[in-house]
């Protein structure tokens, strides 16, 4: 993919030269830091020494007072409660997370997940009707639920009382539940915003403890389950998510309960696992139940109490996966190929694919292929239940939840974020969809949008790169958006003793007048700049720092992201 190269402007002059000193780093650590609101010791013995005591007071969440008494209460009558939550990983941790949590001292609970399928994202019909037949007076919706008013209005008619835990924007009328925990509210004080559905839950079991005087360390064994909510739902890794995603981090090297331990050793991950082995490995193994069959296998697996159970549940969710993979990659060809013809028709901003019969587990991943080749604002639409559904992908900085509103008139409903959304509409609205989507986003859109860009923090000499500079680095994490890791670019250069390795990587050192150090570099796919390496052109290279550690021997090495030629 050809990038658009961003460096990063340095950060004012008098605040990296007061960071350096008072920290005791580089001018560059200390750019990179301020660039990161990190612009003093307190907030750099913050962001560097994470602490659960600094995690804001769960009661100045709008509603929260009112949710903990309706728990509180439901507990003591011994009513049969319901854990409800949507199907993706953050609806399923969300489960895990707040059913695991209860169970542990009360028996009468449940949980439902909605069929993706014959129900549809979030609080169904279906969903209520089941809470109400059963007995269930109280549902505590996990992920979902913000703009749910009908559905609530049906649990009202029924008896059923619900206590909504969202995290996604809301609509401009709110449901008639009990309580709504959603700190997007517009009059929510809540200082944090960005918390995943798993988080919002979490901050409920934390006021429910500190109101019924429960030791905080029984909820705390649970942040690896909101570790994995945190990175599988791209939330921004600031703040309280910072908190949250270290502390879960560690206990998913260290003591992960017995389904993760599932997961990871079917992924075949050592120790230091990080949010892009969450991402690319844990998370959608989770979401391939959801996606294929039902996510309450998914639940299951999490919930399990021992190792034994977690892996017979895992091997069935690893079937469900391999069968995710192969729906994923049939579908993607498929997509790629009508985009290839549609570009003959002229020039587009968006893409907007429909075919009735494709796997609308798949869809959202497929949107995310589809955007690694046409970088543009991209929906995949397909049938079910006689509505054409579909699932949104952004590019960065675009905001396609927006884009989408401005076509509300064509659609049965929507819902999401910046970058990922929700859909549904009539089959006979698709064209018209497809023509007023595109005109939305031509007059939206700016050339800079449809183009990747890569974010540099700054540039480096060679002799720059060393131990000293690489394990503050590593304090920085954990990484994902908001605290991206660190990309840095080293300008005219070349290449010596360059190999091929499996007939599309490269393995290279490379050399800089002036400079000592000469780094091993990895080229994951960037085969075919064989020819030019080995002629000694001089290049510029965006790179990535990473420990590589081979029989016992550790050593640095430059993970490129990016090469470009004189």
């Amino acid at each position: 993919m050809d990038f658009r190269w961003r460096i990063k402007e340095k950060a004012d002059f008098n605040t990296v030269e007061f960071l350096s000193q008072e920290i005791n780093v580089n001018p560059t650590l200390a750019n990179m830091l301020a660039n990161r609101g990190v612009t003093n010791f307190q907030k750099a013995k913050d962001f560097f020494r994470p602490d659960l005591d600094k995690l804001h007071d769960p009661f100045l969440m709008q509603d929260m007072d009112k949710a903990v008494d309706r728990l509180i209460l439901a507990i003591s009558n011994g009513e049969k409660i319901l854990v409800y939550g949507d199907y993706d990983v953050d609806g399923t941790t969300s489960v895990a997370l707040f059913y695991g949590f209860l169970k542990e001292f009360y028996d009468n609970i449940g949980f439902y997940i909605p069929d993706r399928y014959k129900e549809g994202y979030g609080i169904s019909d279906k969903g209520v009707m089941y809470a109400a037949e059963n007995g269930f007076s109280l549902v505590v919706s996990l992920d979902c639920g913000i703009k749910a008013i009908d559905k609530i209005d049906l649990a009202n008619t029924l008896g059923v009382d619900f206590i909504i835990c969202d995290h996604h924007t809301p609509g401009d009328e709110l449901p008639q539940a009990i309580a709504i925990l959603d700190p997007k509210r517009t009059d929510c004080l809540y200082p944090y915003k960005e918390l995943s559905g798993c988080g919002v839950g979490f901050k409920l079991i934390q006021a429910f403890s500190i109101m019924t005087q429960r030791n905080p360390t029984n909820l705390y064994a649970y942040l690896d389950l909101l570790a994995v909510s945190i990175a599988s739902d791209i939330v921004p890794i600031t703040g309280e998510n910072r908190i949250l995603a270290f502390y879960g981090l560690d206990r998913v090297n260290n003591n992960p309960r017995p389904g993760l331990k599932a997961l990871i050793l079917k992924g075949k991950l050592e120790k230091d696992i990080d949010i892009t082995d969450i991402v690319f490995k844990i998370g959608p193994r989770i979401n391939a139940s959801g996606r294929i069959e039902h996510a309450k296998a998914s639940v299951e697996l999490l919930i399990s109490k021992d190792l034994e159970t977690a892996v017979r549940r895992a091997e069935l969710v690893e079937d469900v996966n391999a069968a995710r993979k192969n729906f994923d990659e049939n579908i993607t060809k498929e997509a790629l190929q009508m985009i290839e013809l549609r570009e003959s028709e002229g020039i587009f901003r968006s893409t907007v694919l429909f075919k009735e019969d494709w796997h609308k587990g798949v869809i959202g991943i497929v949107a995310s292929r589809c955007i690694e080749r046409y970088y543009r604002p991209t929906i995949i639409l397909t049938e079910s239940n006689n509505k054409a559904t579909g699932s949104a992908r952004s590019v960065f900085d675009f905001d396609i939840y927006e884009a989408i509103q401005e076509c509300s008139e064509l659609l049965d409903q929507f819902g999401g974020h910046k970058y990922a959304a929700g859909l549904t509409m009539s089959v006979a609205n698709v064209p018209a969809f497809q023509a007023k989507f595109e005109q939305v986003v031509s007059e939206r859109i700016h050339e800079t949008h449809l183009k990747p860009t890569l974010e540099i923090d700054d540039e480096l000499l060679l002799d720059q790169i060393n131990y000293k500079f690489y394990n503050i680095l590593k304090q920085m994490a954990p990484f994902g958006p908001g605290n991206p890791e660190p990309i840095f670019c080293v300008n005219q250069v070349y290449a010596e003793n360059v190999k091929i390795l499996k007939e599309k990587h490269l393995r290279f050192e490379i050399i800089q007048d002036g400079q000592q150090t000469r780094p091993i570099c990895i080229g994951f796919g960037f085969g075919e700049y064989f020819d030019f390496l080995n002629s000694k052109m001089r290049f510029n290279m965006a790179f990535e720092l990473r420990e590589n550690t081979f029989r016992n021997t550790s050593s640095l090495q430059l993970y490129v992201k990016d090469i470009k030629f004189d």
